[in-house]
């Protein structure tokens, strides 16, 4: 029976290559036809016989070449940007074509665009052929998208354990709870739809202050937000610059989390990173940030990268689908600016090829990652899908570009889901985001500066006023300007401290709607006190901008302060989810208080204004939806979970992980699930629901990390 059995393969795969290498030949034939530049035949005329043997030999030899050349080309390449590599698909695909006509009988010609032109066919067209008829074969079919992993897949360890289910994380970055529930209604994401309620339940949770991706999925994957404040912050011990979208903060913020906690991370056991800013411990990585800089074969990260891009008709296809996004954001920007559309922020240099890499390279690179994982048996996978939210940032979180995208990422659900069936283990695939986006005009935008060039002329420093190109409102946002700019210059009144003048530049950081203010010539956190003894007019001219909702600041007096609009001010003890937080939403005083215990917190922490009414936050960089503060949807992220995982609020399930402290200082009520931390205990508690107890459990220190 396994002769027989291994002759039917062998008959199978020789009749799927006879039928891509005719059809080939086919497509070769048509295209020589049609192209003037792409001979087959010399210039005295052959007859049809002689033209299709030549096509037959050139559409082979292109198939050989393709097959043993191709990885190797690739993995040569593997240091070269994946942005550079899928714009160099198209020269290589085409080089390997002209080696192809020169090596067969009776040769061809063509002109190098042209060849460029015929390669990309004749690859988008056997992999289609190849990919239809593998499908028909569950075994080929398996096989196929399992070679989109990467080569060296532990399959031992799935096959070590085939009755229990593995777990596929796949992280929506950006998408809010409200979006998602929106998208589903509306059909923008059928697959999402189907599964809430039905095969899945929703449950909505809470950030932290800090909503971005660089915290949440710190605390997601390794357990700890601890000490990351916001996106970008300044260190006055090291004289460092964070910026959690850099390889060596994102390597040190990893470092940081894995002593502070004890372990390794989520993934540990058996696990996949894909597309992550952390390895959350895995194993097995692709295009994963703390691991990027790693040298040699420490450096795994480019792994699912290779094995995608070793396959010519994928690189073609992303390559292809990559210049038409460039050309989608093109026209949607253009549109944008036709239809006159407020709030607008600049969407040209490079940023329609950075819309495009993670809209296209990325998604597709993650998804055939986590598709080679599940076929590989793996126990976990973690991916980050991070295409909504760079459009959204752009283009808004409810425009209509967003929800083109929303609907990409709902077909990669599916076909995620397809695969899953083809898997030696069952999956359960659990659907989650790390933060919302709010909408809202810039700062800048509203009121004419931006909020480094306030502080400055705040401190008493040359400011430069530069002219806006945005129209929105242009009158209203100059008047606006000058009145901050008069209000920041105001003389000192009978009373005020003496100004002890104005130092060192001061450093400003922007974090969607949160900045923060260090002053690096002092090497403690700066007080209240000593601020308004430099700067009289600073904090309490922001606190009563419009703009600004509220500042957190130490007080020698009070410990800390909430400063607030009309003199309202709040020692940080007392502090409650009204007054300068009204309308911020539940939990906002806590997560301040535990913000201002960090080593690492600025001298001024700064949120925007928000209005409930209307969802609007205004950003300090240029982004018309932001996130990384407190108001409105951007706190308020998702899960998504199969049913048969315990529901993630179920107290009983938490077992042991309720009693030990918390490092957050939140905590997980019958009715609302808040940090990052708590979901890293929720996506704990199910890999042991799956897999079993061997899951170590994250120990904590008690005594830095309890507020």
């Amino acid at each position: 029976m396994r002769v027989a059995e291994r002759w039917r393969r062998a008959g199978g795969a020789l009749l799927r290559v006879t039928a891509v290498w005719a059809v080939s030949t086919l497509t070769m034939l048509v295209l020589a036809g049609l192209l003037p530049d792409f001979k087959l035949q010399s210039n005295d005329g052959e007859s049809l016989t002689r033209t299709s043997l030549t096509a037959a030999w050139g559409a082979g030899a292109f198939g050989l070449l393709t097959a043993l050349v191709w990885p190797l080309v690739v993995r040569a390449l593997l240091l070269v940007p994946a942005l550079v590599l899928g714009l160099l698909v198209f020269f290589l695909n085409g080089t390997l074509l002209l080696v192809a006509l020169r090596l067969i009988p009776g040769g061809g010609a063509a002109d190098p665009r042209t060849a460029i032109v015929v390669a990309a066919a004749m690859s988008a067209v056997a992999s289609a052929t190849s990919t239809a008829l593998a499908v028909r074969d569950d075994d080929a079919y398996r096989r196929r998208l399992s070679r989109l992993a990467t080569r060296r897949s532990r399959r031992a360890e799935g096959a070590s354990c085939p009755g229990s289910a593995g777990i596929v994380f796949l992280q929506l970055d950006g998408v809010g709870h409200e979006v998602l529930l929106r998208a589903a209604k509306d059909g923008v994401m059928p697959t999402v739809a189907a599964w809430i309620d039905t095969t899945h339940r929703l449950t909505p949770w809470r950030t932290d202050w800090s909503s971005q991706t660089g915290a949440s999925q710190l605390g997601i994957l390794h357990g700890t937000t601890y000490d990351v404040p916001a996106f970008r912050w300044y260190e006055k011990d090291t004289g460092r610059l964070m910026v959690s979208n850099r390889p060596a903060s994102a390597v040190e913020l990893q470092r940081r989390a894995v002593r502070r906690t004890g372990d390794g991370g989520l993934l540990t056991a058996d696990g996949a990173s894909r597309g992550n800013l952390f390895s959350g411990g895995a194993d097995q990585v692709a295009l994963v940030l703390s691991v990027s800089t790693r040298r040699g074969r420490a450096n795994r990260s480019r792994a699912g990268y290779f094995a995608y891009f070793s396959d010519p008709a994928n690189a073609v296809r992303t390559a292809l689908s990559f210049v038409a996004e460039v050309g989608r954001e093109i026209r949607q920007s253009l549109a944008s600016r036709l239809r006159g559309d407020c709030p607008r922020i600049g969407r040209g240099g490079l940023y329609p090829l950075v819309r495009a890499f993670a809209t296209v390279v990325e998604r597709d690179v993650v998804v055939a990652a986590v598709i080679g994982d599940m076929l590989a048996g793996r126990t976990a996978v973690y991916a980050d899908l991070v295409a909504y939210d760079e459009v959204a940032h752009h283009s808004g979180p409810h425009s209509r570009d967003a929800a083109q995208v929303l609907a990409s990422l709902d077909r990669s659900l599916a076909l995620i889901a397809r695969a899953a069936d083809h898997a030696p283990r069952p999956y359960r695939i659990v659907l989650l985001s790390d933060h919302g986006q709010s909408p809202g005009q810039t700062f800048e935008g509203a009121y004419g500066l931006t909020l480094r060039e306030a502080v400055r002329a705040g401190c008493g420093l040359p400011v430069t006023r530069r002219a806006s190109r945005n129209p929105c409102g242009a009158e209203a946002r100059d008047a606006a300007a000058d009145a901050l700019l008069g209000a920041l210059h105001r003389e000192p009144e009978e009373g005020d401290l003496p100004e002890a003048g104005p130092g060192a530049d001061p450093i400003v950081l922007a974090s969607g709607n949160l900045a923060l203010v260090s002053f690096p010539d002092v090497p403690h956190r700066l007080s209240r006190e000593e601020i308004d003894a430099r700067h009289p007019a600073l904090l309490r001219t922001l606190a009563d901008h419009p703009g600004i909702g509220f500042l957190l600041v130490r007080s020698e007096e009070h410990g800390s302060v909430v400063l607030g609009p009309g003199g309202a001010e709040v020692p940080i003890g007392e502090l409650r989810d009204d007054g300068p937080l009204a309308g911020f939403g539940p939990g906002a005083a806590d997560a301040v208080r535990r913000t201002d215990s960090f080593p690492h917190v600025a001298d001024i922490m700064i949120n925007s204004s928000y209005d409930p009414e209307t969802g609007r936050v205004h950003a300090f960089e240029s982004q018309i939806g932001s996130h990384g503060g407190l108001g409105g949807e951007q706190s308020q992220p998702f899960l998504l979970s199969p049913l048969e995982l315990s529901p993630p609020l179920a107290e009983h399930a938490d077992g042991p992980e309720l009693s030990g402290p918390e490092l957050s200082g939140t905590e997980l009520s019958g009715t609302e699930l808040v940090g990052a931390e708590r979901v890293h205990r929720v996506l704990r508690r199910w890999l042991g629901e799956c897999h079993g107890p061997e899951i170590p459990l994250a120990s904590v220190e008690r005594d830095h990390e309890r507020v």
